[in-house]
């Protein structure tokens, strides 16, 4: 049985990808698939470039962290949430790298 802090981490992922593709999906249905026109989008103003910046920032310091850790733990199943911040976002990858990292070790 999964430990109630691994849930909160699974639940932490789910909600990660899904709230954000929220309003990904309608800024493309509004908008299109551009994907420049979505970073300009980011850029639009000083409050909005610093929360891209903190979050780029944190997403190289989760897959900094993620690489160096399976490198030792050899779990290599946890790299899967690098992909899943870079097409989702750190709110995804980070509670699943959390969730993968705190499965039992057998």
């Amino acid at each position: 049985m999964p430990s109630p802090l691994r849930m909160i981490y699974l639940a932490l992922a789910i909600w990660g990808a899904i709230h954000p593709m929220y309003y990904f999906i309608q800024w493309f249905a509004q908008y299109g698939f551009d994907l420049m026109g979505m970073v300009d989008a980011w850029h639009v103003n000083a409050a909005s470039s610093g929360l891209v910046w903190d979050l780029t920032i944190a997403f190289i310091a989760l897959t900094v962290w993620i690489i160096a850790e399976v490198a030792v733990r050899r779990n290599w199943i946890a790299l899967i949430a690098i992909p899943a911040a870079i097409c989702i976002g750190v709110s995804c990858g980070l509670p699943l790298y959390l969730f993968l990292r705190t499965r039992p070790v057998t």
